[in-house]
């Protein structure tokens, strides 16, 4: 049984990047110069207790092909050697979640529902986040991070899941770097 609830896990979580509508979040330190960003490396020595991207090493390594391929659409360079400006830290969650729907139902009587009115629908649903943090190397603190939150769906071809994959991490590496303020009050 444990087994059969690991591989509905994973093919729930395959589908967190194919959200049909995302809610991204970023947040930023207002006292780093990015424009001094260049490189970057990617952090293997962080490890979450939950991290659900560690359960499914295959989906790990589309989200990093994707984060290196928007980080390079920008000009970052990726650096192999210990030289890198920026450090690029990726994790996962997935969580059940329950939705009620109160369709309402006005006065004593509704013509539909009967003499009490309304109705309510219950569903349930596994909402994804993916949490990517780039860690600034000079200062060894966490610079900018984005969250990617959606409706986890599942996925037949792969081709299509890397597609979702990329426009996930195009949104929430959208606003990043920031035109943060220390880079503003450089000449």
């Amino acid at each position: 049984m444990s087994y059969l609830r690991y591989i509905l896990f994973i093919a729930v979580l395959s589908g967190l990047m194919g959200c049909a509508s995302i809610s991204v979040k970023t947040d930023y330190d207002r006292s780093v110069d990015f424009r001094r960003f260049r490189t970057y490396s990617w952090d293997g020595g962080h490890k979450m207790k939950d991290d659900a991207l560690m359960r499914d090493p295959l989906l790990r390594k589309r989200i990093k092909r994707a984060v290196d391929q928007v980080l390079q659409a920008k000009g970052f360079v990726l650096d192999t050697a210990d030289g890198a400006d920026f450090t690029v830290v990726i994790h996962a969650g997935v969580q059940e979640r329950m939705r009620v729907t109160n369709w309402g139902g006005y006065g004593w009587y509704d013509t539909w529902w009967g003499p009490y009115g309304g109705r309510v629908d219950v569903s349930y649903y596994t909402q994804g986040t993916l949490v990517i943090g780039l860690g600034d190397q000079g200062s060894k603190e966490l610079a900018w991070r984005g969250l990617g939150e959606g409706i986890v769906r599942e996925y037949n071809d792969p081709e299509e899941m890397e597609k979702d994959i990329r426009r996930t991490v195009e949104e929430i590496l959208k606003s990043f770097p920031p035109d943060s303020p220390a880079a503003a009050k450089r000449p």
